[in-house]
């Protein structure tokens, strides 16, 4: 368990990066997640090719785990969008939110019972966001792109849970990446039309922080939560990951300054997303040594 704890916290903390580098690089979000997407997937397979062991997977998993790609996808071009839209500081805030929706869709789910308590550190969390922001006006685009993040995360979250269950947790990272750029890949097109990107080439900078993004925060990062998903519920790992708002923000006080368009209200709501964590991990922790 412990170590379990440690994969995922790591994750977690490669995650909080993510935010900064998709205010760094240039690319409209839906290019920037196809070329992350693309650098994980040709990384992954070329690796796999070099130790002449390929993966197998059942048809019907094959379909759930490209499924679970194609969510992915989604949530990340939501969440740069909430970034370009709003700022980092908005969009990690936001993707707090997860926790509150997964104890509202994981039993719905899975058809099972609601834990009050889930709910209860669900809802100390949204409460922490409704500190953190007055909901200003000129962040109303970013803060809904940011909701609609967080909803698609736990619904991949819950998946990744069940995938994982029967699955090597490489092997669903390696099947889940590659369906979520092909999807991708062939929604690029629609969503160009709507959206019209000012460059579709990566600049030098651009590329040099994709590989980052993409070999960092995304190989070794999913790698690690997935293996932490055998140990511990999608919830918890949904919960804990409302500490990559953390991370995140604190790097973008750091590099961009976000910190003075902040008050007060932003460190208590703060307090309350920390106190949610150390609670959901203390009562894992605890109903793991009564077991």
């Amino acid at each position: 368990m412990r170590k379990a704890f440690l994969q995922l916290h790591t994750a977690v903390f490669l995650a909080g990066f993510t935010g900064v580098l998709g205010r760094l690089i240039t690319l409209n979000e839906a290019l920037l997640v196809w070329y992350r997407m693309l650098i994980a997937v040709v990384t992954l397979w070329a690796l796999y090719f070099s130790r002449k062991k390929l993966p197998s997977i059942p048809r019907a998993a094959l379909l759930q785990t490209v499924g679970a790609g194609a969510l992915v996808a989604l949530h990340w071009v939501s969440f740069y969008a909430s970034i370009k839209y709003a700022n980092v500081s908005v969009a990690l805030v936001c993707f707090s939110a997860i926790g509150f929706f997964t104890a509202l869709l994981e039993p719905l789910m899975l058809k099972k019972r609601f834990s009050k308590t889930e709910l209860l550190l669900g809802l100390l969390t949204m409460a922490g966001i409704c500190l953190i922001f007055h909901f200003d006006p000129q962040y109303k685009t970013g803060i809904i792109i940011g909701i609609i993040s967080a909803i698609l995360a736990s619904l991949f979250t819950i998946c990744n849970g069940l995938l994982v269950k029967n699955i090597r947790p490489e092997t669903v990272t390696l099947y889940q990446l590659s369906g979520g750029w092909l999807f991708l890949t062939l929604l690029m097109p629609f969503y160009l039309l709507l959206f019209p990107a000012g460059h579709l080439i990566p600049t030098l900078s651009d590329t040099g922080w994709l590989l980052v993004l993409g070999w960092f925060c995304t190989v070794w990062s999913f790698n690690l939560a997935m293996h932490a998903l055998k140990k511990i519920s999608a919830f918890t790992v949904n919960l804990t990951y409302n500490l990559e708002p953390l991370y995140g923000i604190g790097l973008a006080f750091l590099i961009y300054q976000e910190h003075k368009l902040l008050q007060g209200s932003f460190y208590r709501g703060l307090s309350l997303i920390m106190i949610s964590v150390f609670l959901q991990t203390w009562l894992v922790y605890r109903a793991h040594k009564s077991s």
